[in-house]
């Protein structure tokens, strides 16, 4: 999740090519980012979740995000 109502995929191949879908009353909403736009909301998910002591969530994000972008 990288914020209310909004997530974000990546294909399995290099994960180059980012989705990020979000659902609201008419359905879902895909929108393709780039690999910078989808690394920065990751990191600015990141920050929240460290300011608001969800460590649990933030260490399986982390991982994700290491693994992904490192």
């Amino acid at each position: 999740m990288v914020d209310e109502n909004q997530d974000l995929f990546t294909t399995l191949y290099a994960q180059r090519l980012f989705f990020l879908v979000t659902s609201d009353v008419k359905g879902l909403k895909f929108q393709s980012i780039g690999r910078t736009e989808a690394r920065m909301m990751l990191e600015n998910r990141l920050r929240n979740l460290r300011r608001m002591g969800h460590s649990q969530e933030y260490d399986q994000l982390q991982s994700v995000f290491q693994r992904t972008f490192q």
